[in-house]
């Protein structure tokens, strides 16, 4: 694991990668664990929170197009919606329709575009693959 590649990288890339990795570990917890209880609905909030950050910083990051957008982009508005959509759900008490948001948030908004971070060139890959594919140095 190379931390360099991240201490190198822009804050809000940095900011980014620690949201979007909380909300990842964060939303396994939730999905396994019990549901409805207190903790439950503490770390929900957490989560939520989470997945807003990592969807508005992603608004600043534009490595991949040249100081432009991308198509990686796409899944702000979809995240912020789906936020909406599951803030909705949970106050009119529409748990099937709750369940079924959270899930295509973390796979939607956090499993898919998180694979797209393992690229060659984008933080992630050189984190975690970029020593490991060099193989052994000498």
């Amino acid at each position: 694991m190379d931390l360099g590649a991240f201490a190198a990288a822009p804050a809000v890339i940095q900011l980014h990668a620690i949201c979007a990795t909380g909300a990842l570990v964060l939303g396994a917890v939730q999905l396994a664990g019990p549901k409805g209880t207190l903790p439950h609905r503490t770390l929900g909030v957490v989560w939520a929170g989470l997945m807003a950050v990592t969807a508005v910083s992603a608004f600043f990051i534009h490595e991949i197009n040249e100081g432009g957008f991308s198509p990686i982009h796409l899944f702000i508005p979809l995240t912020l919606f789906g936020l909406v959509g599951l803030a909705r759900s949970i106050q009119t008490r529409r748990w099937r329709r709750h369940r079924m948001i959270v899930t295509s948030l973390y796979f939607g908004a956090l499993i898919i575009p998180g694979l797209f971070t393992f690229v060659p060139g984008r933080l992630m890959h050189d984190m975690f693959l970029a020593g490991f594919l060099a193989g052994p140095a000498g």
